[in-house]
C-alpha cells in the first residue's frame, strides 16, 4: 500500500489521482499505523510552511516521518518541510535533509511558475528522465544546494530541484503535474 500523508498541505488529492492514472491504489491517510506499515510514502504539499508545520507537530507526524524506514517522497512544500530551517514563516523543519529553504530574491520573476529542465540528475528517480525534459515547478521558496542535491534547477539561482538521502527522496517540481517525465519519475519512486 502506498499511503499519502494526510494534512493541510494541498495537492494530495491530484497526487492519488496520478497514481490511478498509473494503476497504483494508494490511501490519503494521518493515521501512525498505515504510514508505519506502508510499502511507499508520499508527503505532497502545497501552502505555507509554519501553518502546514503547525499541524504536523499537532498530529505528531513531524516526529514520525523522520522516523520512517521505507522509501519516502516529498513533494514540494514537503520537500521544504523535510529540510532543516524555512525562511518562510521562520519555519523549523524536520531536518531530514541538511539545506536551508529561502525565498527567491524580489526579481518580478517570483513565483517561478512553469516549465523548466534540471541538470546534475543523481538519483535512480531519473531514470528514463534526461537533462533536456522538462519538469513543473510552481514556488516562492527554494531549498539551498546541499550535499543532498540530487538534481539542480537554475531560476535566478541554481537551488536544489530535487533531494535524497538514504530512504528519503524529494522534489521541489510536481511529479503529478509534469506529464510523461512526472509519471516515470513516479513509476521509478514506486520501483524502489
Amino acid at each position: 500500500m502506498i499511503a499519502i500523508i494526510k494534512y493541510n498541505g494541498g495537492n494530495v488529492n491530484s497526487v492519488q489521482n496520478a497514481l490511478e492514472r498509473l494503476g497504483f491504489e494508494s490511501m490519503i491517510t494521518d493515521d501512525f499505523e498505515l504510514i508505519k506499515n506502508a510499502e511507499k510514502v508520499i508527503f505532497p504539499g502545497v501552502g505555507e510552511a509554519s501553518s502546514a508545520m503547525k499541524v504536523l507537530k499537532e498530529k505528531g507526524l513531524d516526529q514520525l516521518i523522520p522516523s520512517l524506514s521505507q522509501p519516502v517522497l516529498g513533494i514540494c512544500l514537503g520537500m521544504q518541510l523535510m529540510c532543516k530551517n524555512n525562511e518562510e514563516g521562520n519555519t523549523v523543519g524536520m531536518g531530514i535533509f541538511d539545506c536551508d529553504v529561502k525565498k527567491f530574491p524580489p526579481l518580478n520573476l517570483v513565483p517561478h511558475m512553469g516549465w523548466n529542465n534540471v541538470s546534475n540528475l543523481k538519483s535512480l528517480l531519473f531514470s528514463e528522465i534526461s537533462e533536456e525534459n522538462d519538469l513543473y515547478f510552481v514556488h516562492s521558496y527554494y531549498c539551498e544546494l546541499s550535499e543532498n542535491t540530487s538534481s539542480v534547477c537554475d531560476y535566478i539561482l541554481p537551488f536544489s530541484a530535487s533531494l535524497q538521502k538514504d530512504n528519503f527522496f524529494a522534489t521541489q517540481f510536481h511529479p503529478e503535474k509534469s506529464g510523461k517525465y512526472g509519471n516515470e519519475l513516479f513509476k521509478n519512486f514506486l520501483k524502489l
